[in-house]
């Protein structure tokens, strides 16, 4: 019997992108459910009543929720292709390590430059730099956060350059110009295949942006 497999997620999240690109990469096929995040439907709040949030992954009826959580499942589960995460067991948790402070960091702050008043702007600004460059420290001059191949850590950052003009357009600021290791280091990953498909097109991001904007009554 097939798996059943079905992605609850919506098209600009960076987290749902994470889930997407380890899909790709591992071949499997899913069904896509579009969510709508200022109207949660019954079945993401059956699958995820705890934080009630996108990308849920549901294989076989089982729900598997958070988004690193998903995808160390998916390449638990589906070990014949591309494995996600490094063998050495060091490497790995070395991996998670620099994963978790993304998700912790930078999801927070990038909100911070589309949604504050404009006298804390700067500062905001800052502090995004200030991640990034980090980051920068991190990956070196190695051309992937693991080494010589594109890993996790690699997968769960690259969702945030498709928001980077967001990021440039509410902070006026130039991301290049601060962190162009970064930059690079993007445009190296872009060149996958499962990395570029996975990932949505900038303008869509502004625009949904736009939206929230409006609907929040942010000025």
């Amino acid at each position: 019997m097939a798996d059943e497999v079905v992605l609850l997620d919506t098209y600009v999240s960076v987290f749902g992108m994470r889930v997407r690109f380890a899909l790709a990469e591992k071949g499997i096929q899913y069904e896509y459910k579009e969510q709508d995040l200022l109207n949660k439907t019954p079945l993401l709040l059956q699958m995820n009543p705890i934080h009630k949030k996108i990308p849920v992954l549901i294989h076989n009826g089982k729900p598997i929720c958070e988004t690193l959580i998903i995808v160390q499942y998916i390449d638990e589960v589906w070990t014949d292709k591309s494995p996600l995460m490094p063998s050495d067991p060091y490497e790995r948790a070395h991996a998670r390590f620099w994963a978790d402070y993304i998700d912790k960091k930078l999801y927070d702050i990038g909100r911070k430059i589309w949604t504050t008043k404009k006298e804390d702007q700067e500062a905001v600004n800052k502090e995004f730099i200030e991640c990034l460059k980090l980051l920068e420290g991190e990956l070196g001059d190695k051309p992937y956060f693991g080494g010589g191949s594109f890993g996790f850590v690699d997968m769960t950052l690259i969702p945030y350059y498709c928001w980077f003009p967001t990021y440039e357009k509410f902070g006026n600021f130039s991301i290049e110009a601060e962190c162009p290791k970064i930059v690079a280091w993007a445009k190296r990953c872009m060149q996958k295949e499962s990395v570029s498909k996975s990932l949505v097109d900038p303008d869509k991001v502004y625009d949904f942006v736009v939206m929230l904007r409006q609907a929040w009554d942010i000025a």
